[in-house]
């Protein structure tokens, strides 16, 4: 069979599923709860019955409440042209405290209509200042966004990644309002850029910039909105090898401009890759790069002392992940020492799972439907599912995933923090395929004391959807008129055929559906009550605004430490702080502003103290290599700004 047979086969294969769960699940005229989903929830219950990590609290979805009206729309290769294409992996959302005033502000990025910046004005309520704010980019088809402080003057500045529409850089002018500087800064590269990290690199004290590129997946005919139109083996690129297209470290030179520096560091990542992270691998002081490969193997860079960078892959992570979208750094057993969660995607696109099949969703993918030409390097050299790459010290990592329950499906990005402020951080996971695809949940891992995850998406409120819905109009057709020669006119007129996916009035107006799905979250107190919401940028729908009422039901005792560097940049990014806790117990947290997939956001971090009403002392390990410590008693339920000696 030829390497492309398989996933063409897949997408049929999709189409029958989505047709199933559509006649079986539809939410018309009153939405309910789909079978499969409700039984998910009864055997979530019974796990979380017999677990003694907290999860009597409840997320809702409180957007309409916010007022919040943004909506993410996508081009039309992700709907009524649909193809096997990269435009499927949406866009992210970022949070940054924009102008000063406390409150974390929301950043959302679409591919058409323009991006949205929404002001916090306090208990849960936003107003959008996107205009006022400069930052209008209508149909710019944005994919990432990070918010950084790159000029070290106390305010985030933002960075905006495109497909072919050229990315942008606006710098904070210290009210709010933004001003695109990306001719001066040199970083307005035009290709198919994805995720964007910012980080330091030689320890200068100023931020660089690492521009994740996936590779060329369009021609160049322009479709509605002034996008380019996909080709018609996107999903094939990887085995091209001219269409690789080399993600780029920027250096930051002062005075708000960069320097392409790739190739004179040794950096030269041809992955087709849609994000990275940066931590310290090796625990030398200097941040290393893991470059997440979507159709490929991740690669390892580490750093030489802020001059140069090496592949390092082989020895750390012999057996590396393959088709990763995500990725998380975080210390998720509390032994000090960091490890890093990877979602994979791709891995997921072989086999169609049924829905119900929870058993099968949990295992990795079986790679004897994958054909060996689709991986070129060999099976044998990759893992194919989600990793959790536990830090056994001494450079040495152990690929844990499936014995600590972190494997889910069709995953895109975590979104790693401590939901329920028990003091060991949770995960959410934003997942799902959208049209042709049956929905797939969003996930949310509780943390049971380092030794494993509880699986609590149903439990704490964040499945099923608001009013049970999975499934959205997608996109219409008038096969009467201009679509009249449209491939779906005709089996959607005999709706029986496509099991209720679509249908066709006596007009010829033909109604196609899609399910909903997630790309990006962010985890972040929005409300000020001292407990973590999470907020949702989704594919072709509007945001979920989930509130958290942990605080209404529980005492929540919390701490929010916000950086200020001096020798280090002034933002803390890179650093590591531990919370120690006065029975002995040490939380530790870097702070790298990774928020979820194809996000960097400017949150201070936070600690959950679990029943302690204070903490006994702050520790943090400065980019600059100084050593800190704040000495306590901390009293709980603050804000501590720690500023570097």
């Amino acid at each position: 069979m030829p390497p492309f047979a398989r996933p063409y086969r897949a997408l049929a294969s999709a189409f029958s599923l989505l047709a199933w769960c559509l006649s079986s699940c539809t939410e018309r005229p009153a939405a309910t709860t789909p079978a499969w989903l409700v039984e998910r929830g009864r055997q979530e219950a019974e796990l979380a019955a017999r677990s003694h990590v907290v999860h009597d609290f409840r997320f809702s979805d409180q957007r309409q409440a916010s007022g919040i009206t943004f909506q993410n729309r996508v081009v039309d290769d992700a709907g009524r042209a649909y193809k096997l294409a990269h435009y499927d992996h949406g866009s992210g959302v970022c949070a940054a405290d924009v102008d000063g005033d406390g409150l974390p502000d929301l950043y959302f990025v679409t591919q058409l209509g323009t991006n949205e910046l929404w002001k916090n004005v306090g208990n849960g309520r936003f107003v959008d200042v996107t205009a006022r704010a400069g930052l209008a980019l209508p149909d710019e088809i944005g994919v990432g966004c990070a918010f950084a402080d790159i000029d070290n003057d106390g305010d985030p500045d933002l960075f905006i990644t495109t497909v072919r529409h050229g990315n942008r850089l606006f710098e904070n002018l210290g009210n709010g309002t933004f001003r695109d500087i990306t001719v001066q800064a040199g970083v307005g590269y035009v290709g198919h850029s994805s995720g964007a990290v910012f980080f330091d690199y030689d320890g200068d004290g100023l931020l660089d910039l690492f521009l994740t590129n996936v590779g060329v997946y369009t021609g160049n005919a322009r479709g509605r909105g002034g996008y380019y139109v996909a080709l018609s083996d996107a999903f094939l690129g990887h085995l091209h090898p001219e269409r690789a297209e080399a993600s780029i470290l920027y250096r930051n030179l002062g005075g708000n401009r960069f320097k392409d520096v790739s190739r004179d560091v040794g950096l030269v990542d041809l992955s087709w890759t849609g994000d990275a992270t940066a931590f310290d691998v090796n625990d030398d002081g200097f941040p290393d790069l893991y470059v997440l490969d979507m159709q490929g193997g991740d690669h390892l860079w580490l750093n030489e002392g802020g001059k140069r960078f090496r592949d390092a892959t082989a020895k750390y992570f012999p057996k590396a992940p393959w088709g990763s979208m995500g990725a998380k750094v975080f210390d998720f057993d509390g032994d000090g020492r960091l490890d890093i969660f990877v979602t994979s995607m791709h891995p997921d696109m072989w086999v169609n799972i049924a829905p119900g099949d929870w058993a099968a969703e949990g295992r990795k993918a079986d790679t004897s439907t994958v054909a060996g030409g689709m991986i070129p390097e060999g099976k044998d050299r990759f893992i194919f599912g989600n990793e959790l790459f536990a830090n056994r010290g001494g450079g040495r990592f152990e690929e844990i995933s499936d014995s600590v329950g972190v494997e889910t499906y069709w995953p895109w990005g975590p979104s790693v923090d401590d939901l329920n402020a028990d003091g060991w951080d949770d995960i959410f996971i934003a997942a799902g395929m959208n049209f042709p695809y049956r929905y797939g949940i969003n996930s949310v891992l509780l943390n049971e004391g380092g030794r494993r995850f509880l699986p609590s998406e149903f439990v704490v409120g964040v499945e099923p959807r608001l009013n049970g819905i999975t499934q959205q109009v997608w996109f219409t057709l008038d096969c009467n008129a201009a679509d009249r020669d449209h491939p779906f006119c005709g089996p959607c007129a005999h709706p029986e055929s496509m099991g209720g996916a679509c249908r066709v009035d006596a007009a010829g107006h033909l109604t196609m559906m899609g399910s909903l799905g997630t790309r990006a979250a962010v985890a972040l107190d929005l409300d000020g009550d001292g407990d973590l919401d999470i907020v949702t940028n989704e594919f072709n729908a509007a945001p979920q605004v989930l509130v958290s009422d942990l605080a209404q039901r529980h005492q929540v005792h919390f701490l929010k430490v916000r950086l200020r560097g001096t020798h280090s940049n002034r933002e803390g990014l890179g650093a590591q702080v531990t919370v120690v806790l006065p029975d002995g117990r040490r939380m530790l947290k870097v702070l790298d502003g990774k928020s979820g997939y194809l996000s960097q956001s400017d949150l201070p971090l936070y600690f959950g103290l679990a029943d302690a009403d204070d903490a006994t002392a702050i520790d943090v390990r400065w980019p600059s290599g100084r050593r800190q410590t704040v000495p306590g008693p901390i009293k709980a339920g603050r804000t501590i700004d720690v500023i570097e000696p």
